[in-house]
C-alpha cells in the first residue's frame, strides 16, 4: 500500500507545484513583454483554468479581475459567423448568394463586381475587400466610398470591411440591430454577462485602460454603435464559454458546425510569394484554421492597437486558449503562452501572421 500511496501524493504535489508555477510563469512573460495587465482561460473537456494578473492601468493599484473588461477587437468576428450560421439554420439567408440581392449597401454603390460577394466570401476573406476602407473609429467612416482591390473569390484578404457588409445584410433580414442579435443568439443562451458589442456605464467601474508599445496608458474606447467586426469588449471568461461553444458546434446543426472546422479556402494571400507556413493555413467560415502538430486548430488574433488578443482550439482534444492583454505587446507572447498550455509542438499561426 505505500508505492501507491507515495506514487499518488507524488503525482498530487506535482500538480500543485504544477499550478503555483503558472501564475509565476505568466507574470514573467508580461513584464518581459510589457504588459500591464491579461486575462487568460484555458480549457480542457470543458474545465477552465482561469487567470488575471497585473493592473488594468500601469502605474496604479486597481488589479485585473475576471470581471474586468477589455477590447476584444477583431474576436468579435467569430461571433459574428457564430451568429450568421444560427440564422442560416433558420433560413434567413444562405451562404452563395450574393448580399446585394438581400440588400443594398450604399457605400458600395457603382462598385465594380460587388454584385458577386456572398456571405461565404466574407466569412472566409475573400470578398476582394480591403481590410479598411478608412479609420472605422472616425465620424466619417460609415459613409466612406468602398471599392474592390481584387476580384472576388480569387484571394485571400483579410476584411473588417467585409464583415461589416455581412452585419448590414443580417440587421436587414432580421430587423435587429447586430447587439440585440448578438445578445439573443450568443451572449444570453452561453451565460456572457460581460460582454458587448456597445459600450456598457456598467463597463466603467472594472474595465482596463490600453496601452501603447511604451505602456503609456489610453482610454478605453467607448464604441457607442455595434460592429462585428472590431466593437467587441469582454472577458476571456466570457469569451472561453463561447469557445467551447464554437469548437463543439453547439447551437448548430451538425453540417453547419463542420463550416467551423472545413477549409473554405487556402489563405492564399495576393501577390504574396509562398512561405514555409502557407501550406498549414487556411480558412474556414469565420476562423482560420491551422495543421499543427497537435492537430487541426482554430484560431484568430484581436488587434485594436492598444488592446490586444488571440484564441486557440484544438477541437480533437477539447482544448482552448484565450487571452486578452491591455497592451499593443500583447502578441509577443503567444508563442510561449501557447507551448505553456498546449504543450511543445509547432502551432504554426503566428509565424503566418508574422510572414
Amino acid at each position: 500500500m505505500k508505492k501507491p500511496l507515495l506514487l499518488l501524493l507524488s503525482m498530487l504535489f506535482g500538480l500543485q507545484s504544477r499550478a503555483q508555477s503558472v501564475p509565476t510563469d505568466l507574470t514573467a512573460l508580461m513584464q518581459q513583454a510589457g504588459v500591464p495587465g491579461m486575462q487568460l482561460v484555458y480549457s480542457h473537456n470543458g474545465k477552465p483554468q482561469a487567470y488575471a494578473l497585473g493592473q488594468r492601468t500601469a502605474g496604479q493599484p486597481a488589479p485585473v479581475d475576471a470581471t474586468t473588461v477589455f477590447e476584444a477587437a477583431s474576436l468579435g468576428k467569430a461571433v459574428l459567423a457564430y451568429v450568421t450560421l444560427r440564422l442560416l439554420d433558420r433560413g434567413v439567408l444562405t451562404l452563395d448568394k450574393p448580399l446585394l440581392t438581400y440588400a443594398p449597401y450604399p457605400r458600395l454603390q457603382g462598385a465594380a463586381n460587388a454584385d458577386k460577394i456572398t456571405a461565404r466570401m466574407v466569412l472566409g476573406h475573400t470578398t476582394g475587400l480591403p481590410n479598411w476602407a478608412a479609420n472605422p473609429t472616425k465620424p466619417e467612416w460609415p459613409t466612406t466610398p468602398l471599392r474592390l482591390k481584387y476580384a472576388p473569390d480569387s484571394c485571400w484578404n483579410y476584411s473588417g470591411e467585409g464583415y461589416v457588409f455581412l452585419q448590414k445584410t443580417l440587421e436587414h433580414l432580421t430587423g435587429k440591430n447586430f447587439e440585440t442579435l448578438a445578445r439573443d443568439e450568443v451572449f444570453k443562451p452561453l451565460g456572457m454577462q460581460n460582454s458587448s458589442f456597445v459600450w456598457q456605464e456598467k463597463f466603467a467601474a472594472n474595465a482596463a485602460s490600453g496601452h501603447d508599445g511604451k505602456s503609456q496608458p489610453v482610454a478605453i474606447n467607448h464604441f457607442p454603435a455595434a460592429y462585428g467586426a472590431f466593437s467587441l469588449f469582454s472577458t476571456a471568461a466570457d469569451y472561453s464559454r463561447f469557445l467551447q461553444a464554437m469548437m463543439t458546434g453547439r447551437g448548430l446543426k451538425l453540417a453547419t458546425a463542420q463550416l467551423l472546422l472545413t477549409p473554405a479556402n487556402e489563405a492564399r494571400r495576393f501577390g504574396q510569394p509562398a512561405t514555409a507556413t502557407d501550406p498549414f493555413i487556411a480558412w474556414a467560415c469565420g476562423v482560420g484554421l491551422a495543421t499543427t502538430s497537435r492537430g487541426l486548430a482554430q484560431w484568430q488574433w484581436g488587434d485594436n492597437g492598444n488592446f490586444k488578443g488571440f484564441y486557440m482550439t484544438l477541437p480533437g482534444t477539447k482544448e482552448s486558449l484565450v487571452f486578452l492583454t491591455n497592451s499593443s505587446n500583447g502578441p509577443k507572447m503567444a508563442d510561449a503562452l501557447l507551448r505553456l498550455f498546449l504543450g511543445p509542438g509547432e502551432y504554426r499561426a503566428t509565424q503566418w501572421l508574422a510572414e
